[in-house]
């Protein structure tokens, strides 16, 4: 048996007021109403059981208790684990997150941006490395600019490329230090499993460790940089590719730990041990490496702490002049699976 909404209107005539002025008291309009009409009005909507429409409350105070959060890809645990700090600080402020994911397609992220300015979202936190696609920053950038000038808000957690605040990791100096860690671990033969070459993220980590080689004196060939997916399938394949062109390298850094995750994986199915016959190492040391054997050298970014940020610039204080930028350090994390035996 369904049972049927009761309407404003309904509410209206029993408590003998105006539709305006039932909306006035139930949607949250600043428009104000007498203590005894505001009385009346919620009285009867208790005794009818009306349940306030959303969307309405929304329009009438221009904005709602919905907080979008945006990623690529939250199975992948690097978005899960910034998306856990931007729902505690939400929920702690009493407003309920809105998850979106983009799969890396720029027009879905438009799409879900302005689906959330439909919707008068109080704030909006995008998460993910920008692209080389100017296009798709410029139309982004637009979007961003109509989502603030209505009220709401946005914060970033990738490159300060876009017109809002945004929390960046350092993705090059970290890449720095885990090739300097390296080379004093003893290594010298070094390949990059370097991620999509349009990706942001991916090409500041591999500039920063081609960086921290040469401070070593050591070069990376061409050859020694394999393209592929910013996933765990895309690690495994870009490790079977640098298997089969036979560079010699002894000592592998997947731009990501879930490439990390593949490539080791792809190590295994040849045959090989980590790090005894091919070193592996990752960045942004994601939880679920605590289940990996050999533990992952990787690079250690508060993920968390990331993501708590981006939401506290979002929904905190008021909006800035101009865009803030807060930086996240890094920190090298050197485990089993690039120790050399002695």
């Amino acid at each position: 048996m369904t049972h049927r909404q009761v309407t404003l209107a309904e509410v209206a005539k029993h408590a003998k007021v105006s539709l305006a002025t039932a909306s006035r008291v139930l949607n949250g309009s600043t428009r104000q109403v007498s203590a005894e009409l505001r009385d009346r009005v919620l009285a009867t909507a208790r005794e009818l059981g009306y349940l306030p429409n959303a969307s309405a409350q929304a329009l009438a105070r221009n904005t709602s208790v919905l907080v979008g959060l945006v990623v690529h890809d939250i199975a992948d645990p690097y978005f899960s684990s910034i998306a856990a700090g931007v729902t505690r600080v939400a929920e702690e402020a009493g407003l309920i997150v809105v998850l979106g994911t983009t799969s890396r397609d720029p027009e879905r992220e438009l799409t879900l941006l302005s689906t959330m300015r439909a919707h008068r979202a109080r704030a909006v936190v995008l998460v993910g490395t920008r692209t080389t696609d100017a296009t798709a920053t410029q139309k982004l950038s637009a979007e961003i600019e109509a989502f603030q000038s209505q009220g709401g808000r946005v914060a970033c957690v990738s490159q300060a490329h876009l017109p809002a605040d945004t929390v960046v990791p350092a993705n090059t100096e970290g890449a720095r230090e885990l090739a300097l860690g390296l080379a004093g671990q003893g290594h010298r033969e070094f390949a990059v499993l370097a991620g999509p070459e349009r990706l942001l993220s991916a090409r500041d980590r591999l500039e920063g460790f081609v960086a921290g080689l040469a401070e070593h004196g050591i070069g990376l060939a061409g050859h020694n940089i394999v393209h592929g997916a910013f996933t765990r399938d895309g690690g495994y394949a870009a490790m079977h590719e640098l298997l089969d062109r036979e560079t010699g390298a002894t000592c592998v850094f997947a731009v990501n730990d879930v490439m990390a995750v593949g490539a080791m994986a792809a190590v295994r199915e040849r045959g090989l041990r980590t790090p005894e016959d091919v070193a592996v190492a990752g960045f942004d040391d994601i939880p679920t490496l605590s289940d990996l054997v050999p533990p992952l050298t990787t690079v250690r970014l508060p993920l968390e702490e990331m993501g708590e940020r981006a939401a506290r610039l979002a929904l905190e204080g008021e909006a800035p002049s101009t865009p803030r930028t807060v930086g996240v350090g890094a920190e090298v994390v050197l485990r089993e699976s690039t120790v050399l035996a002695r």
